[in-house]
């Protein structure tokens, strides 16, 4: 099977997890090009990488041999920039969240329908091995039905994490906690427990931090299902926990604490996945963890192209998390309890 030819679309902080999956799947991936407007960052990328860089981004997308754009550009500019990728006939690996709103998001997501192409998103927690574990745990049945499921996600990000340009701001990242960090642990939630119904709680700007969005949300949830449980998400949490996702099931108790689970059965016996070393990412450097788990979107996106198949996480999916996330913002700021929008 010939390699995907795939151009890089953004080199910022983002890009260095998805170099490393790229350079691991060079028997499978073809890199292009690494565009980016700055002459700088072209250069640091250069240095630590070896793919082809790009100084025009319409040469790239005029390029009839390349067949995908991984995208990696601030929130704000992915409704734009997938448009033109699918204009291109490109398809699109796009780095979270969809876009700024909703609203935008919906449209970059028909937009890619509409052209034919595929959208894959890069929310990489379904792919570590605890969860996979687990989400099987779940289809075969053995779990039971799910009763009650509480997410945890204390962060820890210092007020100079704030202080670049256009973060944490609704212009350019359009949330904070939960559109910026907590979406990749919402999704994985969702993916586990099941669509939410309904919400109530709080969304606030603590004293902690000087931002324009949110850095702590507590909410009571209801699912589909009619399991209840909580959402507790911060970035003002020193220094960061891992993610941890606690489902109470009829047969046992299970829990995903980042790379690590641990399920206690009814009959006393227990079946745990030790922590590996691509937990981190918590704390004060967001980008301190390895690349694993991005490397496996890749090479699932890349399947799904071979394959022609969705990818594991579509833009359909992606609008779930999103109006989940519009449902605990609207909850946080009016009283009473607040229904989740359907797709």
């Amino acid at each position: 099977m010939s390699r995907l030819r795939i151009g890089i679309v953004g080199l910022g902080m983002a890009v260095t997890p998805h170099a490393r999956g790229l350079v691991d799947l060079e028997d499978r991936v073809e890199v292009v090009g690494a565009y980016s407007p700055s002459a700088e960052r072209r250069a640091a990328f250069g240095a630590r990488f070896p793919f082809p860089l790009c100084d025009n981004l319409e040469a790239l997308l005029a390029d009839e041999t390349v067949e995908a754009i991984l995208v990696l550009t601030p929130a704000n500019t992915h409704l734009d920039i997938a448009r033109r990728c699918a204009q291109a006939g490109k398809h699109i690996l796009l780095e979270k969240p969809l876009d700024i709103t909703t609203a935008r998001s919906q449209e970059l997501v028909a937009t890619c329908r509409a052209a034919g192409v595929t959208l894959g998103i890069v929310l990489q927690h379904r792919f570590k091995p605890a969860a996979i574990t687990l989400a099987e745990h779940l289809t075969s049945g053995r779990l039971g039905e799910i009763v009650g499921c509480s997410t945890v996600i204390r962060l820890w990000r210092p007020q100079s994490y704030y202080d670049e340009p256009g973060r944490g701001s609704f212009a350019r990242d359009g949330g904070g906690v939960l559109l910026s960090q907590g979406i990749h642990t919402l999704d994985l939630m969702l993916s586990l427990a099941g669509p939410v119904t309904e919400v109530g709680g709080y969304a606030l700007t603590s004293p902690i931090h000087r931002m324009e969005t949110e850095d702590m949300v507590c909410a009571a949830v209801r699912f589909a299902n009619g399991a209840v449980g909580t959402i507790d998400a911060t970035t003002a949490a020193y220094p960061g926990f891992p993610e941890r996702i606690e489902l109470i099931c009829r047969h046992a108790t299970a829990s995903l604490v980042g790379t690590a689970l641990d399920i206690a059965w009814q009959d006393g016996t227990r079946t745990t996945i030790e922590a590996d070393k691509s937990a981190g990412g918590t704390g004060a450097d967001p980008m301190a963890f390895p690349h694993d788990h991005h490397r496996a979107v890749m090479a699932d996106f890349v399947e799904a192209i071979r394959q022609k198949r969705p990818p594991k996480i579509t833009g359909e999916d992606a609008l779930v998390v999103h109006r989940l996330i519009d449902a605990l913002i609207a909850a946080g700021q009016s009283p009473g309890r607040v229904a989740v929008e359907t797709g």
